[in-house]
């Protein structure tokens, strides 16, 4: 497959590209220069949340489909723009499969337990707070739980759900120590893209 990559020099951009050649996609990276999208089969966007939309766009006018792992995009206005073209566009808060199943688990926990807090720990370059994956914990718990947002040199992407009962506590909690944990989720979304409906298709569960 033909992946236009997009934030091909950042944090994630830096592992993904040479994973994806390793898996046999060949990469062509665009940075903020911009460059030719149309002549791939699916472009990948890790970049900021400034930037997303603007490239999201440029990559569904050209008819291609996106795998997005930006957070901080307005997502009602991408799926418009992706259904209006019968393209298919995914974005997963996170790509980490261990995430994922912090969440189910968290979901499932909550039930039982009467208060819960979220804690999303990362990098301090990371521009949105609170993060795509704490905000999508707290809309799969009751009662929209507070999140606590920490950003600090040495992290990379954490996060605990912690759930309170009367004389105990229950942490569940995820933690990525290197980047590599997102590759496998990157390669099932664009092993999975085509086949999903047009317009924004949200989460990595949906395909696991």
């Amino acid at each position: 497959m033909k992946v236009a990559l997009f934030g091909h020099e950042g944090k994630v951009g830096r592992v993904l590209g040479p994973a994806l050649r390793t898996a046999g996609h060949e990469v062509t990276g665009i940075g903020r220069a911009g460059g030719e999208v149309g002549a791939h089969d699916a472009a990948v966007d890790f970049t900021r949340p400034d930037a997303v939309e603007a490239n999201v766009r440029a990559a569904l006018d050209a008819g291609v489909p996106c795998v997005i792992g930006t957070s901080g995009f307005d997502a009602a206005k991408v799926d418009g723009w992706a259904s209006a073209r019968g393209t298919s566009c995914f974005y997963a808060p996170n790509f980490a499969v261990g995430a994922v199943l912090m969440i189910r688990f968290a979901e499932e926990a909550a039930r039982w337990f009467p208060r819960t807090e979220i804690v999303e720990l990362h990098h301090e370059t990371k521009l949105d707070a609170p993060s795509g994956t704490a905000k999508a914990t707290a809309e799969r718990l009751p009662s929209a739980p507070p999140i606590h947002s920490v950003r600090l040199p040495g992290l990379v992407a954490h996060q605990e759900v912690l759930l309170g009962g009367e004389g105990q506590l229950l942490t569940i909690r995820h933690d990525t120590f290197s980047r590599e944990a997102f590759v496998p989720g990157v390669l099932l979304a664009l092993e999975r893209l085509r086949s999903l409906r047009p317009g924004l298709t949200v989460g990595l569960d949906r395909l696991l």
